[in-house]
């Protein structure tokens, strides 16, 4: 068994996001997850929607803009 660990950088991956204004429930891969009022939910590269905390995604997430947004 190989023991040795290596440092990775994780590839920069646009999403699309929106910040929910009321508590909601959302299917993702895992299954039913609770969403609260002020997280984010995220829709994945693959159109899979899961809810990020606020805290999390501040520091996970930078907003983009392409140029038909300014």
């Amino acid at each position: 068994m190989n023991d040795q660990q290596f440092l990775f950088v994780k590839k920069p991956v646009k999403v699309r996001a929106y910040q929910t204004k009321n508590p909601m429930d959302i299917q993702t891969l895992e299954g039913t997850m609770h969403a609260d009022s002020g997280d984010w939910i995220v829709t994945g590269i693959s159109g899979e929607k899961y809810p990020v905390k606020p805290d999390i995604f501040n520091k996970t997430y930078r907003r983009v803009f392409d140029d038909n947004q300014k």
